[in-house]
């Protein structure tokens, strides 16, 4: 019998509906002639019709980079008899005839349903999302493997290649290909077994490529974050130390909405600041770091004042991304002798100040004014900080105090941070030792991790 006798005889597979001896349907629903059978002209006619169809709704075929990022994992599908049953595309004429029936099974193995296709292009037609493995049987069999990678990256793929040619078949592995199969092995337990193979080799190594790049992914913006976290410029403070610590409340963040800064200006004034954009997530921390460079450049350049506020504020209302963002800052400019400050609260909680063998005491703020991007015409009063001899400033967010104390409502608040930070002095601790154990009680309290980020900076002055 011919191969064209063949080929009109037989139930073709090459486009899917078609049903074979079993009466397992491949799903298109396209009409069947009188006999049951499928003709050439039918077959092609229907292609085209789908074909046109597809190119109406989406963009095919895909480009090189669209193949690249549209990988999908096959879907696992099952029989009427409740088994696996897996599908394999065919791409290649089948001289062997080994693939004529539109499904095989090898004892109690997966059902393998076939598709046929004779060229790439037709095998761009049949390649869906349910689609797990392809056997390529192609001449110039590594070009055709290229291609055919590109198409359908998220696929298993099998190459059928001459048995005596081992370099050909270490070639196709190596450029991508699952495995190789030798025209001599072609058997419903072989190749079952091989798609099985080939499926789950590609079923792993695409979630290892995924797991490789979330992590460098992680990698990556932890680098990022921890570059623009700062670094006080306090060269020349004599007697100053400088103490932060920083958690953002977000899961896996190096950076939340929180921000801090510290310089030393040339003439000798140490100003700091500590602020927090409000909600979560990298848009806030985001406006949050454009903030924090912006007053290091203001500061840098002699604004300080209202002037740095109304500065910092039109800022903030040029960068977000609705009208109802709004920004707190604590604003501190210490003399250059320690022994003085003047201090600027734009709806931010006031520091802490504590000096040797004193009670640790909130400073005024009475006079401040609102938060950044609250009101168009805002103002806001300095107020003068007398400092005497050694002391510590400690400037924080409201993550800090707004922790809650047992499995209540309650507030840890200020008050219950100031009683806090004064057992601590009294036990000697200072600079990152007091921080870490000042943390380490409001999360106890809080009974776990903080939701909201947390900034502190630690100013201590030793004569």
């Amino acid at each position: 019998m011919s191969a064209a006798e063949r080929d009109t005889e037989r139930p073709s597979a090459t486009v899917s509906g078609a049903e074979g001896p079993t009466g397992l349907s491949t799903d298109s629903g396209l009409p069947r002639t009188e006999d049951g059978t499928w003709t050439e002209d039918r077959v092609r006619t229907e292609d085209r019709v789908r074909t046109e169809d597809r190119a109406r709704t989406e963009d095919w075929p895909p480009t090189e980079d669209q193949a690249r990022t549209a990988v999908v994992l096959p879907r696992q599908r099952q029989d009427s008899a409740g088994a696996t049953a897996l599908t394999l595309l065919v791409i290649g004429d089948d001289p062997t005839d080994a693939f004529t029936a539109p499904w095989f099974q090898d004892g109690n193995g997966p059902r393998i349903r076939i598709l046929r296709a004779r060229n790439l292009t037709a095998a761009g037609r049949l390649l869906t999302d349910d689609v797990h493995c392809i056997l390529l049987d192609l001449p110039d069999v590594v070009e055709n493997l290229r291609q055919v990678l590109r198409l359908a990256p998220g696929t298993a793929v099998l190459v059928l290649t001459d048995g005596a040619d081992e370099g050909q078949a270490a070639e196709v592995v190596r450029v991508g290909a699952q495995d190789h199969l030798s025209r001599d092995q072609i058997d419903p337990a072989t190749v079952t077994r091989a798609v099985r193979y080939a499926v789950e080799r590609k079923r792993a190594d695409l979630a290892q490529r995924q797991l490789t790049e979330t992590r460098l992914l992680a990698q990556e913006n932890s680098r990022l974050e921890r570059g623009l976290l700062p670094t006080p410029l306090l060269e020349g403070a004599v007697g100053l130390r400088f103490a932060a610590r920083y958690r953002p409340g977000r899961s896996r963040a190096l950076l939340g909405g929180d921000f801090y800064d510290t310089v030393r200006t040339p003439d000798g004034t140490v100003h700091a600041m500590i602020g927090d954009v409000c909600g979560h997530g990298p848009d806030a921390a985001a406006l949050g770091v454009e903030l924090r460079i912006a007053w290091r450049a203001l500061t840098f350049a002699g604004i300080g004042g209202e002037d740095l506020l109304r500065t910092l504020q039109e800022v903030l209302e040029h960068e977000r991304d609705d009208e109802e963002t709004f920004a707190t800052l604590c604003v501190l400019d210490i003399a250059p002798d320690g022994g003085t400050a003047q201090l600027y609260l734009a709806g931010h909680p006031a520091p802490l100040l504590t000096c040797p063998g004193g009670v640790p005491e909130l400073l005024p703020y009475e006079e401040g004014g609102p938060a950044l991007g609250l009101l168009p015409d805002a103002s806001w009063t300095p107020v003068p900080v007398p400092l005497d001899g050694d002391w510590s400033l400690m400037l924080y967010t409201d993550g800090l105090i707004e922790g809650r104390i047992g499995e209540g409502t309650q507030r840890l608040g200020q008050d219950g941070m100031v009683r806090i930070v004064a057992r601590l002095f009294a036990e000697g601790l200072s600079g990152e030792e007091l921080l870490d154990a000042a943390m380490a009680e409001v999360r106890e309290l809080n009974g776990g991790e903080l939701t909201d980020d947390v900034a502190v900076v630690l100013l201590e002055r030793e004569s």
